[in-house]
């Protein structure tokens, strides 16, 4: 009997803070939980939260049932689901979808223009003619920083497969994970119930860095990398090394083809 009262204090304090955190008075957030008269019952532990609220609850705040009650560390089941998918998917003049090129400069400004189609339209892109980057968006992005020494370099590029949730990675595999502020490419590791992921550096002097998985915005895959030994370190001159890269690659698939 005592587990189940230290529950009901948990959730009765959850609740509580729901409320305050969303700035309702508990005669309004009673109102739109349909609880007679007032929440102050619920929140000082003498009335159970009924099915129905928890209902509501889920409903209007997205709040997971698991974690009023104390059993998961994830607040919310997002209404998005766990989206991680693009937000925008950019296609060729002709309509067939194409392969962004993100550099270290542009993703800088990545996650403010996550929605914005002008802005990748600014951005170069390509189409790779292989079966493998068939069926699926593709994108490239570069590596800046050190922490993923000695698997990809400062300034390498990875071509990563979009994922439409966290479910469908692999486990420990490298990834380009954005956030609402930042782009990181990192190794990532699942955990059970998916509340939480860590991201791991191959780099060992920089610590693992475990996060809410609500607070990722976009997860790609990484599928293959193009080490560029760049003669200038010029942006340019590295997008421009890329694309003859691809010529090449093209090139040869039609050479195979034929």
């Amino acid at each position: 009997m005592h587990d189940m009262d230290a529950t009901t204090t948990l959730a009765a304090r959850r609740f509580k803070q729901i409320r305050e955190s969303e700035q309702y008075t508990q005669a309004a957030f009673a109102e739109l939980l349909e609880i007679k008269n007032s929440t102050a019952d619920i929140e000082r532990g003498k009335t159970k939260i009924s099915g129905h609220v928890v209902t509501l609850l889920l409903k209007n705040f997205q709040i997971n049932p698991l974690w009023l009650f104390g059993l998961s560390h994830q607040k919310t089941l997002q209404g998005n689901g766990g989206d991680v998918s693009p937000k925008v998917v950019t296609v060729t003049n002709e309509g067939v979808e194409n392969m962004v090129l993100v550099n270290v400069k542009a993703a800088a400004g990545y996650p403010n223009n996550i929605q914005d189609l002008d802005w990748y339209q600014e951005l170069p892109a390509f189409a790779l003619p292989l079966p493998e980057y068939k069926h699926a968006t593709y994108r490239g992005f570069q590596v800046s920083g050190d922490s993923m020494l000695p698997g990809l370099n400062p300034r390498d590029w990875v071509l990563a497969r979009a994922v439409g949730t966290i479910n469908e990675i692999s486990n420990n595999s490298i990834c380009v994970i954005v956030l609402v502020d930042s782009v990181l490419v990192k190794k990532v590791l699942k955990h059970t119930d998916n509340a939480v992921i860590t991201l791991v550096s191959l780099n060992t002097i920089y610590p693992p860095l475990t996060i809410p998985t609500e607070e990722v915005v976009e997860i790609w895959e990484v599928r293959s990398k193009i080490t560029l030994e760049l003669e200038s370190s010029t942006e340019l001159s590295s997008i421009q090394q890329l694309q003859e890269t691809m010529e090449i690659l093209k090139n040869e698939v039609k050479r195979l083809k034929a």
